[in-house]
């Protein structure tokens, strides 16, 4: 049978971030809806006929998002908490942006935060958290027992439409039923979300019969929840949901589509259900392919993800042929498809002229892998000859990166090779360190602190870009970045914080300031990949051994810290963190990769200390996202990563404070790792979730010091005093108020000054009225 090629999704942001200037111009107020809309027009048109002209025979449409696709679905099926002011019908941009965003409310109702009328009250954002194990942010939907849903908007069926009327004909993409009730949070009694399938089926229904009125023939169900290990009471409702979904619209044919994993024991599940497509991830999971043909429905069409949608690496075209050749001259009827959507990959390599040209010849972006998919599907259906050439090219390209010495260094492979256990462990318990600790910094009860960046201005923006274009000296660029220090640490003076952060003015991102100062690192100009929103990152490519040739942020510290005489934080990014961030060779195991790069973090938290800190703080935001799918595999990666963060941290003495910080995660199911960091204080993200994070450790008795967060930086809204008040009431009504530090949730990098300067202020106040 001919083979075709898919794709699951593309990047939505644009090749020049077009997406990203067209919100944050509309949130400011400079540009009207119209003009959002009409760019997110173009995107989307611009996407779809450039996969069509790269050989992509079937097209995602609604794979686009203003913001996400998972408050997308919230929209469509009218999961709109009431304190937005949603008062039925459609779900507007004003709504859909104040629950990503927040709204400020008050005096600001009439013009909220982002300069354009607001129907409801102050609000906060809704929760956000990560994407599976990816760095991309997701918003959370909030179910309630009594939920009711509706069809609250038809974005699936108007891009459809859209893609039509150019004359392209998609397959639209929809997050299913289940998934999107098994990755939602209960708000009020706890109760089983999905108690409420039921009630949400017919909203998808009717969603599905619109598509089938205007002449869709296939839909994309994402349902990636089918990779995790689920009870008996998901797996009968996978079963019941598409019993359902299936029977309503005969005539429209389902590609049930899985990925970031195997299916493994909910494979019997997935073969029984009657969708009449399945598309399986053969990258995270190759060795589920042979038990999939062995089960499958004759007439089951498969999707066969074959080229990686998470990483950038060339692949290897021959080796990926020996694999599939037989599945396909056995009869069976193949989509060859990345392995998930490539939203998680930078958009075109040819974009990159500033390259090595030895490492960009063994990368692919999504352009390019939707060529390698094309490659493939030639030669399966003509033959390997008809594109013998580029087929050979890519084995020596692949071929050249195991080799090359670009990527070796017997050094590092030395030092990591065999690892002390003392490296990875203090000299003293930490209640030794404590007491040494509170003696040395005399620090009072809930001490304040930031996260550590503060906002990176247009100012800050345009002389780091006009330095990196050699329009400003060296010298000139940084006596400009002392002056913004030197602003930075007097008004934290100004505003009474305890431990003060020199601001990060001289750091790009929290990872690629490092990675480019550490060998086997390479950066790219243009390879835009989105985390939330319009927050987008350039995660370096880690190519080569990891070594630090120098300190990298040893005179920032040492400027900062002679402006003042309160205690200045060192601040680090952690090894696991830079992995979990960072594209990542594939040519050994991740366990060694971050060993490496957590020698080189050690090396600088001891050149820290030398140089007078008291307290280093070493981020590692990323360690739960990191964290396999599949319980049984936890075990192992947990092992190693603490290692790594212990490595990191435990070569400086007692009085010495570390600290960490950690994004969005649910903490429960892995405190006990948490606590094995031994770390002495952690700072985590928790004014979304209204502390209900820090249950995880109070069940636990965590014996170290706590900053939950009380200002979610995520959102423009200015939390007032009472607000974080309350928050810190919450906080100490689970633990012991001798262990809570007061901060906000993450870094001010992507602030602004005004709403800072005003939510720190009350930040303080708020630990002030703490301290009576």
């Amino acid at each position: 049978m001919t083979v075709t090629v898919a794709t699951l999704g593309f990047p939505r942001i644009g090749p020049k971030r077009e997406l990203k200037t067209a919100l944050e111009n509309y949130w400011a107020g400079k540009t009207p809806e119209s003009a959002l809309l009409a760019t997110a027009s173009a995107l989307r048109a611009t996407a779809w006929k450039q996969q069509r002209e790269l050989g992509a025979e079937i097209i995602p449409s609604n794979d686009f998002s203003l913001y996400d696709h998972v408050l997308d679905t919230s929209a469509m099926v009218g999961v709109i908490p009431e304190i937005y002011g949603w008062k039925g019908g459609q779900a507007g941009l004003e709504t859909y942006f104040a629950m990503a965003r927040g709204a400020q409310g008050g005096a600001a109702e009439e013009s909220c935060t982002h300069g354009h009328a607001h129907t409801g009250h102050g609000a906060p954002a809704a929760e956000m958290t990560k994407w599976f194990d990816t760095n991309y942010h997701y918003l959370v939907p909030e179910f309630a027992a009594d939920q009711n849903f509706r069809l609250a908007s038809t974005k699936a069926l108007n891009e459809y439409l859209e893609a039509k009327a150019l004359g392209i004909e998609t397959r639209p993409v929809l997050l299913g039923p289940v998934s999107y009730l098994l990755l939602g949070k209960n708000t009020g009694n706890k109760f089983d979300p999905l108690s409420l399938l039921a009630r949400l089926l017919p909203v998808y229904r009717e969603v599905l019969q619109s598509l089938v009125r205007a002449g869709a023939q296939w839909v994309q169900i994402d349902e990636p929840c089918l990779v995790l290990d689920l009870p008996d009471a998901a797996q009968a409702a996978f079963m019941h949901a598409y019993d359902v979904l299936v029977a309503a619209e005969p005539q429209l044919r389902v590609m049930l589509t899985t990925y970031f994993g195997a299916l493994g024991d909910n494979l019997a599940t997935v073969l029984a259900l009657p969708v009449h497509g399945l598309h399986i991830d053969l990258i995270r999971a190759p060795e589920q392919l042979a038990a999939v043909l062995a089960g499958a429905r004759p007439d089951l069409v498969l999707s066969l993800g074959v080229i990686d949608g998470r990483n950038v690496w060339k692949a290897d075209l021959n080796e990926i042929l020996d694999r599939i050749e037989p599945v396909v001259h056995a009869g069976r009827r193949i989509i060859l498809a990345p392995s998930c959507s490539l939203l998680h990959t930078p958009i075109d390599l040819e974009r990159e002229t500033e390259l090595d040209p030895d490492i960009k010849n063994w990368l692919a972006f999504a352009v390019q892998k939707i060529k390698e998919l094309s490659i493939l599907r030639r030669a399966l259906n003509e033959g390997r000859e008809s594109v013998r050439n580029i087929l050979d090219d890519s084995s020596r390209a692949v071929a050249s990166r195991r080799t090359s010495g670009k990527i070796n260094d017997s050094a590092v492979k030395t030092r990591t090779a065999h690892v002390d256990p003392s490296l990875a462990r203090r000299a003293s318990p930490f209640q030794i360190r404590r007491e040494l600790q509170k003696q040395k910094l005399n620090l009072p009860p809930y001490p304040t602190t930031t996260i550590g960046s503060f906002p990176q201005t247009p100012e800050v923006r345009k002389a780091r870009a006009e330095h990196g274009n050699g329009i400003i000296a060296d010298a000139v660029y940084e006596q400009f970045l002392r002056e913004e220090t030197l602003r930075a640490v007097r008004w934290q003076e100004d505003v009474g914080l305890d431990v003060l952060v020199h601001g990060e003015f001289e750091r790009n991102d929290m990872v690629q300031y490092f990675g480019e100062q550490l060998s086997g690192f390479i950066f790219t100009k243009h390879a835009w990949v989105q985390s939330y929103g319009s927050r987008y990152v350039r995660p370096p490519i880690i190519f080569g051994d990891v070594a630090r040739p120098k300190p990298m942020t040893v005179e920032w510290w040492r400027y900062a810290q002679s402006l003042t005489n309160r205690p200045v934080k060192g601040m680090l990014t952690g090894p696991v963190t830079i992995l979990n961030w960072s594209f990542v060779r594939d040519d050994q195991p991740r366990s060694e990769t971050c060993r490496q790069i957590a020698f080189a973090i050690r090396d600088e938290v001891a050149d820290l200390e030398a140089a007078g800190a008291s307290i280093i703080q070493i981020d590692e935001a990323a360690l739960r996202e990191g964290l396999p799918l599949r319980r049984d595999e936890w075990r192992n990666y947990l092992g190693w990563a603490v290692e790594c963060f212990r490595i990191a941290a435990s070569g400086v003495g007692d009085a010495t404070q570390i600290h960490t910080h950690m994004c969005y995660s649910e903490f429960n199911d892995i405190i006990s790792s948490i606590a094995a960091m031994d770390a002495d204080v952690i700072s985590i993200e928790t004014a979304r979730s209204k502390m209900e994070l820090l249950d995880a450790f109070s069940g636990y008795q965590y014996p170290a010091e706590i900053g939950p967060g009380v200002y979610d930086i995520h959102s423009p809204r200015v939390p007032e005093v009472l607000e974080m008040t309350t928050l810190l009431k919450a906080a100490a009504a689970r633990l012991p108020a001798d262990q809570l530090w007061v901060n906000p949730d993450c870094g001010l990098k992507t602030r602004k000054w005004p709403e800072v300067r005003l939510a720190i202020e009350n930040m303080v106040a708020a630990a002030l009225a703490a301290r009576i």
